[in-house]
């Protein structure tokens, strides 16, 4: 009498749906995290247009002055006599200082602004424009 096993010899097989399902969590985490690295702390202005290399993320502080003739350091409101104390605290080692003025900003504004700014202790002005 012949007898069956009772389990017969099963191929083993890869399960790839726990894998897929791993990727997209991994997928969604990087994208997440990338979203979480855009620098979104600028004060909106209309910035003219020309042609720049692109910024590091890392870049140094910005001197923003908007269409009201508002000043801003690092996207914080400040008047024009705070200027040279905030840039102090915001300098870095490398002393450049990115201007972003809006059009319609009065030039007189802009430059005082640069010149407190300079007393604070920045030695280059990088001027932010619109990529073309």
């Amino acid at each position: 009498m012949k007898f069956r096993r009772s389990r017969a010899a099963k191929r083993g097989r890869i399960e790839i749906i726990p894998m897929i399902d791993v990727m997209f969590f991994l997928l969604a985490t990087f994208m997440l995290a990338s979203l979480a690295m855009q620098r979104l702390d600028a004060v909106k202005v209309n910035l003219p247009s020309g042609h720049a290399q692109q910024m590091s993320v890392d870049g140094p502080p910005t001197l923003t002055v908007d269409r009201s003739n508002g000043i801003f350091v690092n996207r914080e409101p400040v008047r024009l006599d705070e200027v040279e104390p905030a840039m102090r605290r915001a300098l870095r080692p490398d002393h450049d200082v990115i201007v972003a003025a809006d059009d319609a900003a009065g030039h007189g504004v802009v430059v005082r602004a640069m010149l407190a700014a300079r007393r604070a202790g920045a030695e280059h002005f990088l001027v932010a424009v619109h990529r073309e």
